[in-house]
Formats: structure tokens, sequence, C-alpha cells
């Protein structure tokens, strides 16, 4: 990607009204649009981040032998009133709204109802079990506080999995594979050492459930943690009971601040049963099957990347999810001699199956390095009339501010011999 041919532009300031730090850069670095608050769209930068994400959630998924599908996100009412999450008083982030032929119809928040009532078409006999699917679909939700940028939107992009098993030892065993897997996730994007599988609540889904909760100053959670023992409960169930049930006290725990990333949902069979969703079994029964629901905020999720990597210049993106891992500033481009050179050196980086964005705008370069510190690509390598003298390029890590400087041959190697390029 060219820079000079991408539509949106860097900005000194954000929105007045927007006070959330992750969405005041990622709108001043280009990366969203505020529509209005909590409602965002994602430009051509921020679509990359949020398919970077997809990718790692989707390979993870599917290891533990999901497959993916998307769903509509129109709800039929009659069908939420089976389970009695219909009703405003049971579910207050509901959107709404009349058809046209009559009746109601809401704007999906959660997709428990309708992947349960699609497998009856599908779930006939034991055989046919275990079932996992999943989507990454716009979530809507009618949310009050929508102040914290991406990280509480009321429209969001969310994978939501659900399983179905014939039998509760094996829905367990599927249960607790999915904690692993997104613990797989939360390390590759970046946050794996300060993300815990917290025991919380169940809210509108279940009496009891495990968050997982990212150490995050401007998150909204408070969770106890014990590093040791691999223990982490949320403020809202923190008890004798579940200090008891979990074999800790309080005094072992410390209180952190944290932004919820993910959860886990176990819904027995209730959830089937309140659906009418059954199977036969090996002796001819009619059976409900076990559930449960699995959520990652991947939207979210690129938030929190952002309040916790970045810096008083901008963002700082890890390497698994930034847009372009190598953001090739060019100098004195007016020289057609240069800029012929540095055009062969961002062809050359291409051809290496290294993702670049080139920034061949007429600017200034103290304006092209501020660009570049706050959109946040890993690498900056700067290529000047004095580094084509030279025989070599001034690379910065932006994570660390490291600056070397680098021959053309010793560049390919760098990032060849780079696992995250």
């Amino acid at each position: 990607m060219r820079q000079s041919q991408l539509f949106t532009k860097t900005r000194k300031e954000a929105p007045a009204d927007e006070v959330a730090k992750n969405a005041q850069l990622l709108i001043r670095a280009g990366y969203i649009h505020k529509e209005m608050a909590g409602v965002y769209a994602y430009l051509p930068l921020g679509f990359c981040v949020v398919e970077k994400i997809k990718q790692i959630v989707r390979e993870e998924m599917n290891a533990i032998a999901s497959q993916e599908l998307i769903m509509t996100s129109l709800q039929r009412k009659e069908l939420w009133e089976r389970t009695d999450r219909w009703s405003d008083e049971m579910v207050d982030v509901w959107f709404k709204s009349e058809l046209k032929a009559g009746g109601e119809v809401g704007f999906g928040w959660s997709h428990e109802e309708p992947i349960g009532e699609m497998l009856k078409g599908h779930l006939s006999s034991y055989k046919d079990l275990p079932i996992s699917v999943y989507q990454f679909q716009t979530k809507l939700r009618n949310e009050t506080r929508a102040k914290s940028g991406i990280m509480r939107g009321r429209e969001f992009v969310m994978k939501d999995m659900y399983s179905f098993a014939a039998d509760e030892a094996s829905h367990v065993a599927y249960y607790e594979a999915t904690k692993p897997a997104y613990m797989n996730v939360f390390r590759r994007v970046g946050v794996g050492d300060d993300t815990f599988v917290t025991f919380a609540a169940g809210g509108a889904f279940t009496k009891f459930s495990h968050e997982f909760q990212t150490i995050c100053e401007a998150g909204e959670d408070v969770i106890y943690i014990n590093r040791e023992k691999g223990i982490a409960i949320n403020e809202e169930v923190l008890n004798e009971e579940t200090l008891s049930s979990l074999g800790v006290t309080k005094d072992e725990l410390e209180m952190v601040k944290t932004a919820e990333v993910g959860n886990i949902f176990n819904f027995g069979q209730q959830k089937a049963t309140d659906l009418g969703l059954a199977y036969k079994n090996e002796v001819g029964e009619t059976v409900a099957p076990f559930m449960g629901s699995y959520g990652i905020g991947v939207t979210r999720l690129m938030g929190v990347l952002v309040e916790k990597f970045a810096d008083d210049k901008g963002i700082v993106w890890p390497k698994s999810v930034a847009p372009f891992t190598v953001h090739l500033v060019g100098l004195n481009l007016e020289d057609e001699v240069v800029r012929d050179w540095v055009n062969g050196i961002y062809q050359n980086l291409i051809e290496h199956g290294i993702e670049t964005l080139f920034d061949d705008r007429d600017a200034r370069p103290g304006e092209k390095f501020a660009d570049s510190d706050l959109m946040g690509m890993p690498y900056r390598v700067v290529a000047s009339r004095k580094g084509r003298e030279e025989g070599t390029f001034e690379v910065v890590t932006r994570a660390t501010g490291e600056v070397r400087r680098l021959t053309e041959e010793e560049l390919y190697a760098d990032f060849d011999n780079d696992p995250n390029t």
C-alpha cells in the first residue's frame, strides 16, 4: 500500500466528545471513523487489524474442531420468548423494531437461541454429536455506557461459538478445551501474560461463567488474582463460598483492573430443553444435548491492545495484528534518482513477502515520522538520499525505540529471519 493512495488521513486532534484513549488514537491515526457514541466504521487500516485478529481466532477455533458459519442478525421474537430472554427485564440490551408486515423483530446481541433452533434440522441421533460451530458477526447491543471507545460499543464484531454434546463428560471436556484455545489467541496477539481465566457471574446467560480478563487500566472490571495458583475471581462473585470452593483466601489475592476480552458459558441441558432441541440416544430415548457458548470480542480486543501498548507518540501494534509489518518512509523523493531507488526498495520488500506501507507522500520528514509513530507499525525503515549514498537504512523498532543502521542485504535477512514477519 502506498500511503499517497490511502484515502484516510491522520489528524492532530480526535473529536472533542471522544474520551477513550483507544478511540482517540485510532481516529487520529485513520483506523476508525466515529459515527455516533458506541458506533464506529472500520477504515482500511482498521479493517486489516480486525481481519488479522479474526484469522488468529479462526485458526484456534478450527484447531478444536469447530466449524465456521454465519447467521442472520435478525431475530424472531417467538424464539426468544421460549427462553424468557425477549423480555427487556431479562435482557436490557435489545435493539428491536416493528416489521412492516406486522410483528416485532430483534437485532442479534447473541445467538444461542437461533443456533439451537437451526440444529433441529441437523441433529437427530447421538451419532450426529458432538457439534461445534462458530461465526464472526456484528452484534448490536443497546448499551447505556458507550464511553470506552471500541472496548464497549453498541455495534461490535464478536466471535461466538456454540457446542453440543451427547453427555456431560464430553461436554465438560470440550468446555475445558476452549480455555487453552482462548489463551492461545490472547498469547498470539500479545496479551497472554496479562490475561486470566476468571470465575465470574453469568449475567443473562447462566448463574456462573468463566471470563477471560486482561489487565488494563482502561478496563471496567476489577478481579482478584493469585498468579502462583493461576486463580482469578471477578469482584462481583468474590465471597466466602467462592473463595472456599477455589481454595484461596482473600489475603492471598491481588486486586487488578481488567477488561473482559472473552467469556464461556456452560448451559448444561437447560437451554436445549427450553428450545425443544433433542436427539435419540443409543437406546432410542429422546434426550436434550448439553450446550456451551463461547465468545471473544474481536473489536474490543483491538481496543485493549491500543490501550495496553500505546505510548505518548501513538499506537504500538504487536507484530501479529499490525496492518503492515514495515512502514517504509521515503525522504528526498523530489530527487528522481532517490525516488526510483526507494520505489525499488518498496518492490523488493513486497517480493520478500514483507507487508509494507510506503510513505511516498510529498511531506516534510517530521510530519512523516510523527505519522509513522502515531500509526504504530512494528518497524519504520527510513530510505533517504544519505542512506542511498551510504548504502544503509535507518530501522526503528516501534515498541522499544531501538535504532539500527542496516544494509539492504541485512534488512531483508533481518525480516526473513523474524518469525513474526
